[in-house]
Order: structure tokens, then C-alpha cells, then sequence
């Protein structure tokens, strides 16, 4: 069982971190990193921001970066060509905010979801099968695991080994949308003792596809602060952003 805290919202409703590069050039494509949470909250998320802040600078893409979901209207979400949400937690949007980010994507808006995005309004069904999954458990701590790349083309895994061993927070996940474009398999056996039940092959756990007009891209990685100082792990999440961007 997953432990969950409720955080209070007096430091995070109404901060908007202006993280843009390049704003002189009205032309750049820009992304909106959502980070809000309403149950359990990642102490990786700030050093997420800073390293995507750092990664869209050196690209030349505009960046935003808010935990405030007033955000989510169709007129601010214009200016953006892609929605990261980074480690998301719980009910985070209204219904207004959610039919707004529903017209962002129809309209061709990229979707990008890290690691607890998953584990992020759970009574909302079209959200879930954006994202591809929903969040069913973990077993508590980190692990050394084995990945592998099921697609090794797609700028998400283009950088990556075969196999790629690295520790992180491993979920399990259910409701797992068919018709998904598998990028990455963990091999559950490398991690969990056989009283953990270990599934019997690898199983997906990074994927994208074309969803409802938009383009969405999921991986369950990114827990851990050390993650967004790993190389490997930020070219992985950043491609998927360049996918989602259209790339």
C-alpha cells in the first residue's frame, strides 16, 4: 500500500514559475510542466523543473512551469504546444479545468505524463486513457531493475542501452489502455522476491501514442531526486516531450 499525505495548497495555488528561455522569439514552441498534487507529493519535483527548465533553454523551447490549475482555460492553454504533467497526485483539476485540457488535446496538443501522473484523477475515465494506465501500487523503497527497450527509434529511447539497469520507484499499473506504443519493459523478476508475485515476462511501463486528436507519451519513471541528475533518464523524458511537440 501506497502511503499518501495531504499537503496543504497555501504555497502551491497561485505560483506560477516563470521558467521561459528565449522569449524574445514569439515563435518558439512552448510547454506548460504541470506539478500540482492533492495526496502524495514527490520531493523530486522541484529538481524536475529545474532540469527541464535547463533542457528547454539548451533546445530553445519556451517553458513554463505552475502548480496553479486556473492555467487549464482554453484561451492560456493556447499559447502552448504540449501539457507535462510532472508527478501529479490526486484530484487536480475541476471539470471546467478538465474540459479544457479535454479541447487541448483534440485540437493537437501534445500530453506528456511522469511517473505519478498516473496516480492522478482516478474518476475522470477520459484522463485515464490519456495517460495509457492508472496507478496500482509499488512495492515500498527503490530497486535495482532491468529494462528494456521494446522501441529503440523513438526519441524517448534513441540514447538508451540494451538492457537499461538503473534504480527507481517501480509501480505497478492497472487499466492498461490497449493500442499503446510500448517504448519500455521492466523485467519484474530482477526486482521482486518470488512472495512479491513477480509477473511472469516483462510488462510495459514507458509508452506513447495518437489519442483523440492530440499526442500523449507516458513513462513511470522519474521518483527519485537522483533521477532528473541521470543523463540517460532526462534524454529519455525529454524525447518524449520532443515527441509530443510533434518531433
Amino acid at each position: 500500500m501506497v502511503q499518501r499525505t495531504l499537503v496543504g495548497t497555501a504555497a502551491t495555488l497561485g505560483l506560477l514559475l516563470s521558467c521561459s528561455t528565449n522569449t524574445a522569439d514569439a515563435q518558439e514552441p512552448r510547454i506548460l510542466v504541470f506539478s500540482k498534487t492533492a495526496a502524495f507529493r514527490h520531493a523530486s519535483i522541484e529538481p524536475g523543473v529545474a532540469a527541464l527548465t535547463a533542457r528547454a533553454a539548451q533546445a530553445g523551447v519556451g517553458l513554463d512551469a505552475t502548480e496553479d490549475a486556473r492555467v487549464f482555460t482554453p484561451e492560456r492553454l493556447a499559447r502552448y504546444a504540449a501539457v507535462v504533467f510532472l508527478s501529479t497526485t490526486g484530484d487536480v483539476l475541476d471539470a471546467r479545468q478538465q474540459s479544457a485540457l479535454e479541447s487541448f488535446v483534440r485540437a493537437g496538443g501534445g500530453f506528456v505524463g511522469v511517473h505519478s501522473a498516473s496516480d492522478t484523477e482516478y474518476d475522470w475515465a477520459w484522463y485515464g486513457r490519456l495517460v495509457g494506465a492508472y496507478f496500482a501500487g509499488h512495492p515500498p523503497g527503490t530497486y535495482l531493475a532491468t529494462l528494456h527497450v521494446a522501441d529503440g527509434g523513438h526519441p524517448a529511447t534513441r540514447s538508451l542501452p540494451e538492457p537499461w539497469i538503473r534504480v527507481d520507484e517501480w509501480y505497478d499499473l492497472r487499466d492498461v489502455q490497449t493500442g499503446l506504443s510500448v517504448l519500455l519493459e521492466i523485467d519484474e523478476a530482477s526486482y521482486k522476491t518470488p512472495a512479491m508475485n513477480p509477473a511472469p515476462g516483462p510488462r510495459p511501463i514507458a509508452w506513447y501514442r495518437e489519442f483523440d486528436g492530440g499526442r500523449s507519451f507516458y513513462t513511470a519513471l522519474g521518483h527519485t531526486t537522483e533521477s532528473w541528475s541521470e543523463t540517460r533518464f532526462l534524454d529519455h523524458v525529454w524525447g518524449g516531450i520532443v515527441w509530443a511537440l510533434g518531433g
